[in-house]
């Protein structure tokens, strides 16, 4: 991450893998989107976005005193977490659907956001791992880099959630199955190469 467009797209880009993947919070999405409309998505993605500044600045003001005896480590565990949840995510990808369990929620979309986000194992393995790397990267190159590293990453939390609570409520598909599973193959197989990338940058001459 040189400049603040890169990391733009690198954080919309890793973000997205993220928000495509199944999990508790997309769930929360489907089911919000049925009860209370497309603006579901949106507040869902608020209550996620919420939880992350905090870690996020947990991470950066914890990590940021100690940055230089701890780059290689986290550089080290972030690479190989990414490749990790990029092989993950290909399997995954087999037999993703966008379905969610019967039932609506009644609670509060962005209190549904913030809540599945924090109880997701998932969610804190990727933000000690992945996440603190590449704030760290970003936060070398800049307060503004790593700024919009997130700006990124919540770019793509809010036009995923928003498509699929807004598809949903209007009783359509956002994506074929098919077209689904490929994004999803594809976003997996990138987070393979750039753990790959990222490794080869942190630990070459």
């Amino acid at each position: 991450m040189d400049g603040i467009l890169p990391a733009l797209i690198l954080g919309f880009v890793i973000g997205l893998s993220g928000a495509l993947a199944p999990g508790p919070t997309l769930v929360a999405t489907i089911r919000g989107s049925l009860d209370r409309g497309w603006t579901a998505g949106p507040r869902v993605a608020a209550g996620h976005a919420a939880v992350e500044a905090v870690v996020a600045l947990a991470i950066v003001v914890g990590l940021a005193a100690a940055a230089e005896s701890v780059a290689m480590p986290v550089a080290l565990v972030g690479g190989t977490a990414l490749i990790v949840f990029g092989i993950l995510t290909m399997r995954e990808s087999r037999t993703a659907v966008l379905t969610a369990p019967s039932g609506t929620t009644t609670g509060s979309p962005f209190f549904a956001g913030a809540l599945t986000s924090a109880a997701n194992p998932y969610f804190w393995i990727w933000w000690l791992t992945v996440g603190s790397g590449l704030l760290l990267e970003g936060l070398a190159a800049g307060v503004a880099v790593a700024v919009a590293f997130m700006i990124g990453h919540w770019a793509s939390d809010f036009g995923w959630f928003g498509l699929v609570a807004a598809g949903t409520a209007r009783g359509r598909r956002v994506l074929l199955e098919r077209h689904y599973r490929i994004i999803l193959a594809a976003c997996g197989g990138f987070l393979v190469l750039f753990g790959a990338s990222y490794l080869w940058h942190a630990f070459s001459p």
